[in-house]
């Protein structure tokens, strides 16, 4: 088992559901999607602290296999403390290339607070 494995954990797409609500609008909804492993690292770089001066979010690192493609603004939620992160990049710009013996792809995400409504299904 590699270190990347060993500090992967379970993880779960959160899909933005409209509803119409009865009264001639409509409400959003979360509910969860595919489950995926990640391994999410808070990201310490000069960078990083330079933009959380400037009022940006926390930032994170978030590493999944090849076939776990995240896109930008896809928000997920870490199953083991329920914290939510929305990805700020997308992983068909970082992964490894294909004859390399890693299988990962890797987004920046930050931590999020869902906008409206709640996750269903959970």
């Amino acid at each position: 088992m590699s270190l990347l494995s060993e500090n992967m954990e379970p993880c779960v797409i959160l899909n933005k559901v409209t509803e119409l609500d009865g009264y001639g609008g409509f409400q959003n909804k979360w509910a969860r999607g595919a489950e995926f492993q990640a391994a999410i690292v808070y990201n310490t770089s000069l960078e990083a602290k330079v933009a959380e001066k400037s009022g940006v979010k926390d930032l994170y690192t978030v590493t999944t296999r090849k076939n776990n493609y995240l896109e930008y603004h896809d928000v997920f939620q870490r199953e083991s403390d329920g914290q939510i992160f929305r990805v700020t990049s997308d992983s068909k710009d970082n992964r490894t290339p294909k004859g390399a013996g890693l299988n990962m792809r890797q987004v920046s995400a930050e931590e999020y607070i869902l906008p409206d409504g709640q996750i269903t299904g959970s």
